[in-house]
């Protein structure tokens, strides 16, 4: 497993530089949400989609598939799951099934499916606020009861890290009079962008299986490492927490694809799979067959220099993000994150009332508000530094003027 790690982590020496991520194309004329939710002065640092061209091979696979002219309904195919199954091979060393991979139409459409196949209205599931929105909205769309396990926050300088606070997640459980039936685990993390260890998985699983819990581990962030960092799945941690965990991963964020709506649940336990499938499609949930094509090109490894070179330019933007908050904006505090393309920015030393009204009126950079991410998030903005250096100059250039000119409101 070592050795299979070693071969994909990437450096500069590993490949020619090919790719420039510092030239982004105009996103304003096309339907893009991302350019085009808010007025054209606005510098738009929000929703969690890179402004990169997609991996030459997976345009090449589209063009091929437009191509052709005819655009009719398509299955997942035999090749896919395959495809998907060895690319855990290679990732991790994980020996996956390829019948226990099922296509959903993204991450979120997977958690709510594993939701509905896991509780009842009224049964509880676990989350660790502060964490991406639409965890929390499980209780809102299916009546099922919000249990919080809250990180906790620690600072140093302007630096802020995430920790697991072991009590707060025993006494998670079986929360507000409910019964916990499901474990929602992001990792890595967004917002905060950290991985855990495996040592914290393992403590973690080991107590989802004393309460008889389903994991169900969002990793869609998996592969876009930074600064060297690895990333573990929590399944192929023992074969009894596979047995006991549904597994969400994407092509989407890696390779610049969500726009075509495919992800995948990995579930090795037959019985839970066949819970997962029924609901899917009692619900109806088709991928689009542009999608199929895009996740086999994907995760065939075709596109690994590619990613190769973004990670490098990734990593250099989280430390220009960071190096220029500790140095220019005193009043804020930044994740360092080990994985995503997202700084997490704490924002309560500005005294604002609406950190994220602010820059928007006063910056003209529209930032991700952190009150949607549940607890913790209040006083807090997402950034996002998918997108060439200038932009993010820019933004933060923007932010910092905005502090200096403007009294707190």
């Amino acid at each position: 497993m070592t050795d299979i790690i070693k071969r994909i982590t990437f450096s500069e020496k590993d490949f020619p530089v090919k790719y420039n991520f510092d030239v982004t194309p105009d996103r304003r004329q096309t339907n893009s949400g991302k350019w085009t939710y808010y007025a054209e002065d606005v510098l738009p640092m929000w929703v969690a989609d890179m402004d990169f061209p997609a991996p030459p091979p997976i345009l090449d696979a589209l063009h091929q598939a437009v191509s052709h002219g005819v655009l009719g309904y398509e299955l997942p195919t035999e090749a896919l799951k395959e495809t998907v199954a060895s690319r855990m091979e290679k990732l991790y060393g994980w020996q996956v099934d390829p019948q226990a991979v099922v296509a959903t139409p993204g991450i979120v459409s997977g958690f709510n499916v594993a939701a509905k196949a896991l509780c009842e209205p009224g049964e509880g599931y676990l989350i660790q606020p502060p964490v991406y929105m639409p965890f929390n909205d499980l209780q809102k769309n299916h009546g099922f009861i919000r249990q919080e396990a809250p990180l906790t926050r620690n600072a140093a300088g302007g630096r802020l890290h995430y920790q697991l606070d072991w009590d707060s997640f025993q006494a998670g459980f079986n929360s507000l009079g409910s019964r916990t039936r499901m474990f929602l685990l992001c990792n890595p993390h967004n917002p905060t962008g950290q991985i855990y260890s495996q040592d914290e998985l393992v403590r973690m699983a080991e107590i989802c299986l004393e309460k008889e819990v389903v994991i169900v581990s969002d990793e869609i962030h998996c592969e876009l490492l930074l600064g060297g960092r690895q990333h573990t799945p929590l399944a192929t941690l023992s074969s009894e927490f596979a047995s006991r965990t549904m597994t969400l991963v994407a092509p989407s964020k890696t390779f610049n694809v969500p726009g075509l709506f495919c992800g995948f649940a990995i579930i090795p336990e037959a019985g839970l799979r066949e819970r997962f499938v029924k609901v899917l499609e009692h619900m109806t949930l088709h991928v689009s067959s542009l999608g199929l094509i895009a996740a086999q090109t994907a995760f065939s490894g075709a596109c690994d220099d590619w990613l190769a070179e973004l990670r490098l330019h990734l990593t250099a933007n989280r430390d220009f993000v960071v190096d220029y908050v500790e140095k220019n904006m005193p009043g804020l505090r930044t994740t360092v994150p080990d994985a995503t393309y997202l700084c997490w920015f704490d924002c309560a030393a500005l005294n604002l009332s609406d950190p994220y009204k602010f820059f928007l009126k006063h910056a003209k950079v529209a930032l991700n508000d952190g009150i949607p991410f549940g607890t913790g998030g209040k006083g807090f903005v997402r950034f996002n530094f998918g997108t060439s250096r200038s932009l993010v100059t820019q933004g933060l250039d923007r932010m910092k003027k905005a502090i200096e000119t403007h009294e707190p409101e």
